[in-house]
């Protein structure tokens, strides 16, 4: 029986990779030192995965910034508008890869980022693939050849993980009609055949590819190309042991499709879909070695010892344990890095903490599952520890709050409803907040400098007291709200600059939630967010947001907006309970903002924003369950934002996310405006909208704020445009596509001077329509 791990988190321990890439972006390091901090990163992770005990351990699951650019580069799906960039001989490979995925604006070149999106129903973002009709593929980046030597000059044998090639192509974008990307197939495979051939040649012994979409909805043509590319691997390298990984969902009506593939060893995720493995076990021909995930890659709670030793004897009994290997669900990227890192009692408890496990820790659990299933006697010590942690869990009086759940049983459809539709709200609010036609706002933070967040951990050490803290905040917020006003900016916010994330921030004053230290987890380069978990019943003890809005209010004229994560991002953001349904803790969360946003209200707050940008990654891999769903996570929202008066206007931000399947469901969410991320796609996501004649108000995206570059006004009125000519000008606002919080000031002035001057021009043309 082996060990294997799919993934291993790369950001480093104490997010070393976040601090090397930003100091190397900002010009502050060299080249050198970060690819020296890469290896150290990939040296860390081999070492300690061989200590522990792993027998396959992964190589290329590390990347400076995401493993499907990673792969586009190896493959050279590299988009004309880069090739100037690889023209500049003092250009690097890493500067062209950081071009891709962020832009770039030097030596008089202009050149947008790459489209971006969510990776299935995850937090992690990456870099979308651009294929156009007559794509040709050649190898290019030697990353995963590299990489695997690297770890055998360390006498580690490691397994290269690719990206399947059918799942690289699917998770990639046409962008030109008239082909589909899985047509492209026969022009891709060859360049992974000749990879194949490289590491045959260096004596590979195993490779992992992931083909995530085997557990999704596949057409007749996707599942003759998973035929199609196996069957010639198998033909080329016969001897070669190939690792097929599935995972996020079962394969259900893939089943048949994925064991009758000519690979050495199948993986099935066991943690989202346990069932699956009595389905996949009738069916397995003799031939297949079964890898069963049975340790949960994308949560953070201890592993039932129990539980998974069933599923392993069930597999034991039918396939015997030579063909069998233990795994994790997925990869560990989505998991924190390490448990014992957490010494802050006052953060975490001991209590708490005996339920929890991070990557490291995941990593310990499969050994010890192999030493039980193995009867190593042992390991009987550290399975007493498990059940007793996880008997400890299911008692503690922590967990359950009998008035919450009293509260949530109580919900009624009135609570779900606004007090008038919309067509009677717009009337209502455009005579009370008298906005002028494309009003202009932010999405809701402002640049956090190095300076704020010092504030902020100087005043969790207690180096800053109340008053001090509350005083700087007030300086950077008043000097906030004076550059908007200065800038022209129409609806204002206060710049969050007292929050550290827009959920933990949240999560820090809602009862049934803690935190960690050092529990980071990448969501897009460098881009790491430390989730709150989520343990108990949650309810809101006393406001958490007024103090400050009604501050910002207090220095302008103008509207400022309250700002307000919605329960489904907080949930979906955060580490969740698994003893009860999710859908329970979102309406408990929905409610606590509810009684947030009735506060805000009062306190003369009339416009507030409600952010749902994870709501559309929350939607289930298999379209059948889909309903089911969006039944409850857009009566979440709706339960939060329905208790105002028709005056007071309701807005959500999404960003990164295909609407056209959904768009009735965001429409039933009610929201009077809602601003959604369109730059990168350049407003194709609108289509949508105009398709299905979104009857409520919009604010597409008309800057990329995940780029360092700055568009002209031109850039945006042309995107103001291909707005117009598919939305009303009466429903468009102009915003960037995301908050500010990432971006420097130098960079967000002059792009927030130039979307005014944008939205001026656009009241000019449809002022000179009226007039003539």
């Amino acid at each position: 029986m082996l060990t294997n791990n799919l993934g291993y988190p790369r950001i480093g321990s104490n997010r070393e990779l976040k601090k090397a890439c930003e100091q190397f972006w900002a010009g502050k390091s060299t080249i050198q030192n970060l690819v020296q901090v890469g290896k150290n990163i990939r040296q860390q992770n081999w070492e300690l995965q061989k200590e522990k005990g792993i027998d396959l351990i992964p190589s290329n699951d590390f990347s400076f910034y995401d493993q499907v650019l990673d792969l586009s580069l190896t493959v050279g799906a590299i988009p004309k508008r880069y090739h100037e960039v690889i023209l500049n001989k003092s250009n690097t490979e890493l500067d062209l890869y950081f071009a891709m995925a962020r832009g770039y604006q030097k030596e008089g070149l202009d050149i947008t980022a790459m489209e971006m999106t969510k990776w299935f129903d995850t937090n992690y973002h990456y870099i979308v693939p651009e294929f156009t009709k007559d794509q040709q593929f050649k190898l290019f980046s030697t990353k995963l050849l590299d990489e695997y030597q690297e770890s055998k000059r360390l006498g580690i044998q490691t397994k290269p993980v690719l990206i399947g090639p059918v799942s690289y192509l699917l998770l990639g974008k046409e962008k030109e009609a008239g082909f589909d990307r899985i047509d492209l197939i026969k022009n891709l495979l060859p360049v992974y055949i000749e990879i194949l051939k490289k590491l045959e040649e260096q004596q590979v012994e195993w490779v992992q590819f992931d083909e995530p979409f085997l557990s999704l909805d596949l057409t007749e043509k996707d599942k003759a190309a998973f035929k199609y590319v196996y069957a010639e691997i198998k033909k080329q390298f016969p001897r070669l042991k190939t690792l097929l990984a599935t995972y996020f969902e079962a394969l259900k009506d893939n089943t048949e499709l994925a064991v009758g593939l000519p690979v050495h060893a199948l993986h099935i995720d066991l943690v989202r879909n346990p069932e699956q493995l009595s389905t996949v076990l009738a069916v397995i021909p003799a031939r297949l070695v079964l890898s069963i995930g049975v340790v949960d890659g994308r949560n953070i709670w201890k592993n039932d010892f129990r539980a998974s030793l069933q599923l392993i004897e069930t597999a034991k009994e039918k396939i015997g344990v030579n063909r069998l290997i233990i795994s994790p669900s997925c990869s560990l990227i989505h998991s924190p890095c390490d448990l014992d890192l957490e010494t802050n009692e006052a953060t975490l408890t001991p209590e708490i903490k005996q339920w929890l496990s991070f990557a490291k820790q995941k990593v310990e659990e499969l050994v010890i599952l192999k030493q039980l299933a193995e009867g190593d006697a042992q390991a009987q010590t550290q399975l007493e520890s498990n059940v007793q942690a996880n008997s400890n869990r299911k008692t503690s009086t922590l967990i359950h709050n009998p008035g919450v759940k009293q509260r949530v049983s109580g919900v009624t459809e009135k609570d779900e409803q606004r007090l008038n539709p919309y067509a009677l709200r717009s009337v209502a609010q455009k005579e009370a907040l008298k906005l002028p036609s494309f009003p202009t706002t932010t999405i809701g933070s402002f640049p956090q400098t190095a300076e704020v967040r010092s504030w902020r951990a100087k005043f969790k050490k207690g180096e800053l007291s109340q008053e001090e803290y509350d005083a700087l905040i007030e300086k950077e917020t008043k000097e906030t709200i004076l550059f908007q006003e200065e800038t022209g900016i129409d609806v204002l916010v206060h710049g969050e600059f007292e929050r550290n994330d827009m959920v933990e921030y949240f999560g820090e004053q809602l009862a049934g939630f803690t935190f960690t230290k050092n529990g980071w987890v990448q969501s897009y380069g460098s881009r790491c967010v430390k989730p709150p978990i989520i343990y108990g019943d949650v309810h809101r003890p006393a406001p958490m947001t007024i103090r400050w809005s009604s501050f910002a209010q207090s220095l302008t004229e103008k509207w400022v907006k309250g700002m307000l994560t919605g329960p489904v991002t907080i949930l979906q953001w955060s580490f969740v309970r698994n003893d009860q349904p999710r859908s329970e803790t979102c309406t408990q969360i929905a409610l606590a903002i509810r009684d947030e946003v009735l506060d805000l209200e009062s306190a003369g707050i009339k416009i507030i924003q409600i952010d749902e940008p994870a709501i559309r990654e929350g939607l289930p891999l298999r379209k059948a369950d889909w309903q089911n769903y969006l039944r409850w996570a857009v009566r979440a929202f709706r339960i939060s934002a329905s208790g105002v008066q028709d005056e007071t206007q309701i807005h959500t931000h999404m960003c990164y996310s295909e609407f056209n399947d959904i768009i009735q469901n965001i429409a039933d969410m009610d929201a009077d405006v809602i601003t959604i991320e369109c730059s990168r796609s350049q407003m194709e996501l609108l289509d949508a909208f105009a398709d299905f004649k979104y009857p409520n108000e919009i604010g597409p995206g008309v800057y990329d704020i995940h780029s360092p570059r700055v568009p002209a006004k031109e850039e945006m009125v042309f995107l103001l445009e291909k707005a117009r000519s598919v939305i009303p000008s009466a429903q468009l606002w102009v915003n960037p596509d995301c908050g500010l919080k990432t971006r420097h000031w130098d960079e967000t002035k002059k792009a927030l001077t130039e979307m005014v001057a944008a939205a001026k021009v656009l009241r000019e043309y449809v002022e000179e329509a009226v007039t003539l």
